[in-house]
């Protein structure tokens, strides 16, 4: 499997780990600016989210300078 590969079949990919790269943020620093633990963060990371609350999208892309279609992006098979 791919980075770009979704765990699941939900077709969609969040890039999280390449913005974090771009902006040399580490996934703590993230964790500590949104107020999301580590753990979660990874599981969102590694594309084995099965959901995500709107504040934390929102927190995440605040954080990251960035917008929802940064983050998240449609894997077509």
């Amino acid at each position: 499997m791919t980075p770009a590969e979704p765990v699941d079949d939900s077709g969609i990919h969040c890039r999280l780990d390449e913005l974090l790269a771009a902006r040399e943020m580490t996934l703590t620093a993230l964790s500590e600016a949104v107020g999301v633990s580590v753990v979660n963060l990874s599981v969102l990371k590694n594309d084995r989210a099965k959901a995500i609350r709107y504040s934390t999208l929102t927190a995440i892309c605040e954080a990251l300078g960035c917008e929802v279609g940064e983050l998240l992006v449609r894997v077509r098979s």
